[in-house]
């Protein structure tokens, strides 16, 4: 799955989305810190990259020697079933508008139909007007709201959702 990507973001980039590892996590952990996200945490995503079946963790790198750090962003998503479940998409401040979060969302909803789901959920905060924006743009509509579903501080969420099985036989017609 390792695959570089650069068209989608600006020139210069030196973008590659790769698999995330375990190496990766300080650095998934403070961009989840610093991007205001619910935190999982290290244990969490440790976790999760030990069920690596149905995971989907994905980390978007970048040249080190220029910034001081490797990882520009991380999206963590899940199949179960027939379904890709978007659990985390984050980006460094710095790196916001570059087109890095659609890149690494359009490789795990790609990875997702890979692995035959049909449809694509996930949450958003009500109030996150930037991230629903990206999830927009990406083809994913509102179709519920979840009262209170976030804590610290508490507010809704917008359940968004896509079809993918729509997307691939709409692809190949």
């Amino acid at each position: 799955m390792a695959t570089t990507e650069s068209a989608a973001t600006n020139p210069g980039l030196n973008l590659s989305i790769d698999r995330m590892t375990e190496h990766d996590l300080v650095e998934v952990c403070q961009i989840e810190d610093l991007s205001g996200l619910s935190a999982w945490g290290w244990d969490a995503y440790h976790h999760e990259l030990q069920s690596r079946g149905d995971s989907i963790m994905l980390v978007a790198r970048i040249d080190s020697s220029l910034h001081g750090f490797e990882l520009a962003g991380f999206i963590v998503a899940r199949t179960i079933a027939d379904e890709l479940h978007v659990n985390n998409v984050a980006v460094r401040h710095e790196f916001r508008g570059r087109g890095i979060g659609s890149v690494l969302l359009q490789t795990s909803l790609d990875e997702g139909r890979k692995r035959k789901a049909k449809i694509a959920q996930l949450e958003v905060r009500a109030g996150n007007e930037a991230a629903q924006n990206l999830y927009r743009r990406s083809g994913f509509e509102v179709v519920g709201r979840r009262r209170s579903y976030y804590r610290a501080p508490v507010e809704d969420a917008l359940l968004m959702s896509l079809l993918l099985a729509h997307n691939v036989q709409a692809s190949q017609d």
